[in-house]
């Protein structure tokens, strides 16, 4: 793709180089990225998958079939994904009531409303933020600005391109101005954005010891340990 000549542009440069085309998970609408982040907690991609896919095959991803199946049920799904898997039931069955009760039980909509109402129809469930929101936004093609997630953020702050604020939320809305070069591209590049600064976020720029010894973007990097650079074994 080609991208801002800009620090930025050039970071998503570096990233695509060292990651290729990245895919985000195989989400049908607003609903199935809600219960993505729901059916696990603190788990990888696989093992989220493997939670995603048994709900969605041992009872479906609508609201109606969602409110039938159940806690117990849903319960045992859920443990796939994790810790607190009752909790985590609890919040499928909320979430599936809100989009009886209050859209029809229909979500597909909601993306097409203004932005803000379908961000704060989307805050309405558990686990989904207003980075949440904006996320699903992009990934239903309907934001034209850089959403993230905390991986991606927390590259930006470590590259020196966001200043950490004294909260999460501040910071996100500082990445705000730092992400607006990209403002109008197409959602693809966008979504493609997202996916590299994620990946990295979960690959190398861990949350502690990062690996800067295997980073691409260590040499401008003004977090870059050079002790770690020097020792290929560091690790998460």
């Amino acid at each position: 793709m080609v991208w801002p000549g800009n620090p930025f542009g050039d970071i998503l440069r570096v990233l695509e180089e060292r990651y290729g085309p990245l895919h985000p998970p195989p989400l049908n609408g607003p609903l199935e990225m809600v219960l993505w982040e729901q059916v696990a907690y603190l788990a990888d991609d696989a093992r989220r998958l493997l939670a995603f896919d048994a709900l969605r095959s041992r009872i479906g991803t609508e609201a109606g079939a969602l409110a039938r199946a159940g806690k117990p049920v849903l319960t045992k799904i859920a443990a796939l994904g994790g810790i607190f898997a009752e909790l985590r039931a609890e919040r499928i069955l909320r979430s599936a009531a809100i989009v009886q009760m209050d859209f029809a039980g229909d979500l597909s909509r909601v993306p097409e409303l203004p932005l803000p109402k379908a961000k704060k129809a989307l805050m309405r469930f558990d686990m989904i933020g207003e980075p949440g929101a904006e996320k699903i936004l992009l990934f239903c093609g309907k934001l034209n600005v850089l959403a993230l997630e905390s991986n991606g953020l927390r590259v930006l702050t470590r590259v020196g391109l966001v200043t950490e604020a004294k909260s999460y939320s501040a910071t996100y809305r500082a990445a705000r101005a730092v992400t607006l070069p990209l403002a109008g591209m197409p959602n693809a590049q966008l979504q493609q954005a997202h996916l590299l600064l994620r990946r990295h976020g979960l690959e190398l720029c861990f949350r502690t010891a990062p690996a800067c010894h295997s980073c691409p973007l260590a040499p401008a990097c003004p977090a870059a340990s050079p002790p770690l650079r020097r020792n290929p074994d560091a690790s998460a």
